[in-house]
Formats: structure tokens, C-alpha cells, sequence
């Protein structure tokens, strides 16, 4: 007999956690269109209740019961339970975006009077939400950069003057948009150094630009895992989710606040995202082949300046990115930033021409997209310190997607020419 245990993921994308029995033998999944699920009895009402506001421990083996979509829902549970095998998690959450998995996650771990260590770059909606909303709610960051070694990090949170109170420390590895490094072990050393049997700091990693597939935060010492769903998860450009994923208790924390939010997944969108995990392997590897072609097709161009690509860390890296990558990587990925030579002229030139791929932002999508981080997705960030994380004006994102490699090459080499 087969042990779904011993299965890889991309097995059980189709069947885990279904039933057919249960939804007159369907072979997928239905869409459970439904606010709210009928109870068998008053009885049953009260425990599904006690239960999901924890005022009882659940018995042996049993599970959450059905009693309102802003709670649970089948395509939600079931969802939530696939992605739980790719990162080895204990439980998930699905949110409506990237960025409320990522707002409620900071803001169910922190409160007022606490400090946020964070690394920088990270995508501009996470920038402006810690930047400009946790200081609303007096609650401090301090940033540091993927050349900050342990002991630059300490010495940064110390002078910060709330070091008593550091709480979370939140990173995005490979950084939005220059795919820098973070060492998610080296971060788990800091929150090692910061916690005290009183109070535990809570490390969460941004795993959007790898996805499920190429990194796994919670096996290099994160206690939680966030993505932008929108992106490889849902892989086609036409949903809008997000995802928290980490131990049980942890887990149990966000959705008790994303219930009172009320920014869960709803079923159709839980739908989505389940047919989208079936092909999310095939997909990635497929694009990840793409992108090292197109990289190798630019970093030869000679209108390109410099290209920031995983790929070439062993060519071109430090040592310690070397090593970084080695550890934390399966992949490099299918995202690729370069340096056009000029300025935001050139850049703008380049990306007004292309006619294949698709001037938009986004990313981890079927189709290639380009845009201009500087003026677009990091606009709101202030200008010195783009400049100290390379975001420059000569900077163009690519997210490499599934068509033909050549015509993806071809179509970045008209647009250069005319650039």
C-alpha cells in the first residue's frame, strides 16, 4: 500500500486532503460558494464554536468544524493543506493578498513600543507598511543590508535604543528587485541572541521570489514563511492571494487575527490557487531553464551594464554569497534584474519597445513581464537609500515567464537595439 507520506508534493497537488465521497464522487473539488454550513445539532453548534475561539482543546484526531466562510471553507482548509507539504509546515493561512498575510502576521506578533529588524531591500508595499503605518502604532524598524554581518546587525539594533524590545525580525531573501542574498540562519542567530525565556523573537521570511519550490525559510531556522500568493503559487496573472505558514501555535495566532480582519482567501479564490498548485512544478522549472538563457543573452549584450542574476553568484559573488546559495538554494530562480547602460531615458526607451513581453508589474506569472523598479514598484522608497541598494534609474526587473526562450531573447534584442 502506497503512504502518502513518502509521496513528493507535486503528487499529491491533485488529491491531498479531498474527499470525492463527500462531493458526489467529484474528481476535483467543488467551489463551496456558501457564507454559512448548517449544523446537525445545537450540541454540535457549541463544540464547532468552543473549538474555533479555543475555550476547549480539540479531542483525539478531531478536526475544526464547518461553521462560516470568513472562518473556514473547504477550498480554503484544503488549499492550506497542500501548501503546508511544500515547506514542510505545520499549518497555513491564506490571506486575500501578499500584503495582508505579511500586515496581519507584523501585526499579530508586535505592539506598540516594539522594534522591527528588517532587511533592505524588501518589496515597496512591505516598505511603505513598516515605514509609514508601524509608526502609527509606535512601533520602530531598524534596516540592514545584505553585506551587514552578525555583529554590524547587533551593534544596529543596540543603538537603536529599543533593543530590550526587538520582537520580529522580518526579511525577504532574494531581495525584491536586485535579488540580493540574506542568510536566514545568520538572521535566526540574531533572533537567538535577542530572545529570553520571557519573550521570544519571531523570525519570518518573504519567500515570494522563490516560492514553494526553490527555498524552504522554516528548515533554515524562520518560525515563519509568507508569500504573495498572486505570484508562482497562483502562477497566472489572474488572482490575488497570499499565505503565512509555520508551526501549529504560531499559525493558530494569525488566524485568530484574520478572522477578526477578516482578510481570508475566499472560495473562489482557494479554487484558484488549488488548480494552480497542480502545474506550479512544472511551471517553475520551466521558467527557471528560460531564465538562464535570457541572463546569459544579456550579461554578453554590450548595452547592458550589469546583470543580477542567482545564477552567476559562483562567477561573480563573495565567498559568503556562494556560500549563502549553496545552502539555502535549489534554484536560481527565474528572476533577473540587469543595469541598462544611460539612464531612466534608455530604460524607459527599452521597456516602451518591447512587444512580447509585457510592461507591468508583478511577477511569477505564465507570461515574461518588465518593469522599472525605481519609478514603479519602489517608488515610494527615498532616493538615498535606493541608491545604497542599488535601485538605480538604469534598473529593469524582469520575472521570465513560460514561452519559447528564443522569443523571449529576441524580443529583449529588438528592444536594446532601439534603446
Amino acid at each position: 500500500m502506497m503512504d502518502e507520506k513518502k509521496m513528493h508534493p507535486e503528487s499529491l497537488m491533485m488529491s491531498y486532503g479531498y474527499k470525492p465521497s463527500l462531493s458526489e464522487g467529484a474528481i476535483k473539488c467543488p467551489i463551496f460558494q456558501t457564507s454559512t454550513f448548517v449544523f446537525n445539532s445545537a450540541m454540535e453548534g457549541k463544540r464547532f464554536f468552543e473549538l474555533a475561539y479555543g475555550l476547549r482543546q480539540p479531542d483525539q484526531n478531531e478536526e475544526p468544524g464547518l461553521i462560516y466562510s470568513r472562518l473556514n471553507n473547504p477550498d480554503l482548509e484544503i488549499l492550506e493543506n497542500r501548501l503546508c507539504l511544500w515547506d514542510g509546515a505545520e499549518d497555513c493561512a491564506v490571506f486575500e493578498s501578499g500584503m495582508s498575510a505579511i500586515s496581519t502576521a507584523l501585526m499579530e506578533f508586535m505592539q506598540p513600543g516594539d522594534l522591527l529588524l528588517y532587511s533592505r531591500p524588501v518589496y515597496g508595499g512591505t516598505d511603505h507598511f513598516i515605514n509609514h503605518f508601524l509608526k502609527k502604532l509606535n512601533i520602530e524598524s531598524v534596516g540592514f543590508y545584505a553585506t551587514d554581518t552578525f555583529e554590524t546587525i547587533i551593534e544596529k539594533v543596540n543603538a537603536s535604543g529599543r533593543a530590550d524590545r526587538l520582537t520580529m525580525i522580518h526579511i525577504e531573501t532574494p531581495a525584491n528587485p536586485t535579488n540580493a542574498l540574506i542568510d536566514i540562519e545568520l538572521c535566526a542567530r540574531i533572533k537567538a541572541h535577542f530572545s529570553t525565556p520571557e519573550k521570544d523573537v519571531f523570525l519570518s521570511v518573504d519567500n515570494t521570489y522563490m516560492g514553494p519550490l526553490w527555498q524552504h525559510p522554516l528548515k533554515h531556522g524562520a518560525d515563519l514563511v509568507l508569500y504573495s500568493a498572486t505570484k508562482y503559487i497562483g502562477g497566472h496573472s489572474d488572482v490575488i492571494a497570499g499565505a503565512c505558514l509555520g508551526s501549529k501555535a504560531l499559525i493558530q495566532r494569525v488566524k485568530g487575527l484574520r478572522t477578526f480582519l477578516g482578510n481570508m482567501a475566499g472560495p473562489w479564490n482557494g479554487w484558484l490557487l488549488m488548480r494552480s498548485l497542480e502545474t506550479l512544478k512544472v511551471r517553475m522549472e520551466e521558467q527557471a531553464r528560460n531564465a538562464r538563457f535570457v541572463a546569459e543573452f544579456l550579461r554578453n549584450h554590450p548595452k547592458v551594464e550589469k546583470v543580477y542574476y542567482l545564477g552567476f553568484i559562483d562567477e561573480q559573488g563573495t565567498a559568503i554569497e556562494q556560500a549563502i546559495y549553496h545552502r539555502q538554494y535549489s534554484s536560481a530562480g527565474a528572476m533577473i534584474s540587469f543595469d541598462i547602460r544611460g539612464g531612466e531615458k534608455e530604460a524607459f526607451a527599452f521597456l516602451d519597445s518591447l512587444k512580447l513581453i509585457k510592461l507591468a508589474v508583478s511577477l511569477g506569472g505564465t507570461e515574461s513581464l518588465a518593469e522599472h523598479p525605481q519609478t514603479m514598484t519602489h517608488a515610494d522608497v527615498p532616493g538615498h537609500e535606493k541608491e545604497l541598494m542599488f535601485i538605480s534609474e538604469r534598473l529593469i526587473r524582469l520575472s521570465v515567464g513560460v514561452e519559447h526562450p528564443d522569443d523571449i531573447i529576441a524580443d529583449i534584442k529588438q528592444a536594446l537595439e532601439i534603446a
